[in-house]
């Protein structure tokens, strides 16, 4: 089959919301991802980015459409959801929302007719999302750390995870997600999204279960890599608007990454000795202030100070990503490839 053309089982009867599911070697998570949504009677598109695990093979045992991506482009998530848009609206197009699912979550019950009814009732919001929970948070304090982030404000938001229910008209309006960004292609979506006058809102709902099976300290920081990569190129994308995309975090991450350090080295440099050591308490503000806000947001102070922790040490692996997507754009002249977390050893 090729890529947008795969032909699978729909659901004959009403096709409002659909689903696009994306994954590469999600494996038992992608099963109980797709179950879930047959359960909830969607119509569901699984667009494959070259697994090798039998994803495909379990997929269209699920009743998915499949559709596998062309090996010979680079693959990237934005590329996946939209060939899985391509493909939905192919198949019904008078679909009007859209749910978009990584593979590695499962879609609780009853968040699709929530999500569709806000939607309907809510003309001007185009993205809803709700809360997205980790499966198994105790398992390490890396999954601890993510379910922990995952607790965003409810509301009115600036921008949604790669779960979320889209209305369909304006991804079609918009041209979907850019194609080209190894990451962050949701905010970037989002920015888009609001700058055309829609709105992105956020339920007090719980929305997907979600398995990162994250056991390793290189993991957490090809993650957080991955995210300080998303946060140059979007600066670089949109920085020069007013609103100033990812300008505000692009500037944190090197701020906190290198500013105590070259302090502590023009210190020792000028004969300072021991006094040298004194701008690493410089990190104790950064990490102080996230722990107060966990604490405020109800977490014990375990897990509080976990979180800020990996806030500061996160810091580090952000700016390693900024330093690659410079490298890549500007030295180089290429786009950088995919910085995967879960098959780091």
């Amino acid at each position: 089959m090729t890529e947008g053309s795969a032909v699978g089982a729909g659901r004959s009867g009403s096709v409002l919301p659909g689903a696009v599911v994306i994954g590469r070697n999600e494996g038992e998570r992608l099963v109980r991802c797709l179950e879930s949504l047959r359960r909830a009677g969607a119509p569901i598109v699984y667009v494959d980015s070259g697994s090798t695990d039998g994803s495909v093979a379990a997929a269209s045992a699920a009743g998915a459409d499949v559709v596998p991506l062309d090996t010979s482009i680079p693959f990237t998530a934005a590329r996946a959801r939209n060939a899985g848009l391509a493909r939905l609206l192919e198949r019904f197009p008078e679909l009007r929302y859209v749910q978009f699912v990584d593979g590695d979550c499962e879609v609780r019950g009853g968040w699709l007719e929530v999500a569709a009814r806000f939607l309907d009732e809510n003309t001007g919001v185009a993205v809803v999302c709700g809360r997205r929970r980790e499966r198994s948070p105790d398992s390490s304090p890396y999954n601890r750390i993510i379910d922990v982030e995952w607790d965003t404000p409810i509301g009115e938001a600036r921008s949604c995870g790669g779960d979320a229910m889209f209305r369909a008209a304006v991804l079609r309006e918009l041209g979907g997600f850019d194609s080209g960004l190894i990451a962050g292609e949701e905010p970037e979506l989002c920015f888009r999204i609001r700058r055309a006058g829609h709105r992105v809102v956020r339920l007090d709902r719980e929305m997907t279960l979600h398995d990162a099976a994250m056991q390793r300290f290189s993991q957490f920081w090809r993650r957080s890599e991955r995210s300080g990569h998303a946060y140059a190129e979007l600066a670089s994308l949109h920085g020069r608007e007013p609103e100033r995309l990812a300008v505000r975090a692009l500037a944190s991450i090197v701020a906190w990454s290198t500013g105590p350090a070259l302090l502590a080295i023009a210190l020792l440099a000028g004969g300072a000795g021991w006094a040298a050591l004194t701008p690493a308490i410089a990190y104790a503000a950064p990490f102080l202030r996230a722990r107060a806000a966990t604490r405020a947001r109800g977490y014990d102070g375990a897990t509080a100070s976990l979180y800020a922790g990996a806030c500061v040490i996160g810091k580090f692996a952000e700016f390693c990503g900024v330093i690659r997507f410079g490298l890549d754009r500007f030295v180089y002249g290429r786009r950088s490839g995919l910085i995967e977390y879960k098959s780091v050893a």
